[in-house]
């Protein structure tokens, strides 16, 4: 009798060992968490969305000037592919991107009839080292946006490309920021840009999965 003893203290030391073991595994924080910095975890196929920060516009200027293309409306989704414990890289897949309400200052555009992204999706990588620096890519492509602005000679089509867009997120209303990334001309008339800088600003970023739509933080 005192030899099953034994051996159930035994058994029962060994499980108390393994449970803090596995409660530190349950704690694990990712790189994208909801509702606060160190909250619940960001699933792996959630999906996110954000507008433009209130107050802001997005922009499509001639670098180094105002004249181009603004937009008083745009909105961003992404399905999450990875979400790694921290640090690392989260990765999303960018499924569309709209832009509406745009107005122009071109000399000779009468207004816009369309800013449309082409050949969605983009792979989106989001880090959690300094800066919390966004990478957004078309593997095996590039990224390419048409511009169809109204003229007294009719309409006039630009579509512009890149290898990639450099930005960064932030905590701080949960923001995801461009600032003056050129994509260069790569069909169209002499009266389209030969460059566009774009900027925007998009927050808060939101989970759309999760009931109450939490906004989304970088660890």
């Amino acid at each position: 009798m005192r030899k099953v003893v034994l051996l159930a203290t035994a058994a029962v030391t060994a499980v108390l060992a393994v449970l803090p073991m596995t409660t530190a595994s349950a704690a694990t924080v990712d790189v994208l968490t909801i509702s606060k910095v160190g909250g619940t975890n960001v699933a792996v196929g959630a999906i996110l969305k954000a507008n433009l920060k209130t107050g802001t516009k997005a922009t499509f200027f001639s670098p180094g000037t105002r004249m181009g293309v603004s937009c008083k409306q745009a909105t961003v989704t992404d399905k999450v592919t990875a979400n790694p414990a921290k640090p690392g890289t989260a990765g999303e897949s960018l499924t569309a991107q709209t832009f509406t309400k745009c107005t122009t200052n071109i000399a000779g555009a009468t207004g816009v009839k369309s800013v449309k992204v082409l050949s969605l999706p983009y792979t989106t990588a989001l880090s959690d080292a300094a800066g919390f620096p966004i990478t957004v890519t078309k593997p095996g492509g590039a990224l390419k946006t048409t511009i169809v602005v109204n003229s007294t000679l009719g309409a006039i089509t630009c579509t512009y490309k890149d290898a990639k867009l450099s930005g960064s997120a932030s905590n701080t209303g949960s923001v995801n920021a461009f600032t003056n990334q050129v994509f260069k001309l790569s069909s169209g008339s002499a009266a389209c840009l030969a460059k566009g800088s774009f900027s925007a600003t998009f927050g808060p970023l939101q989970d759309t999965s999760v009931t109450g739509n939490p906004a989304v933080f970088v660890n």
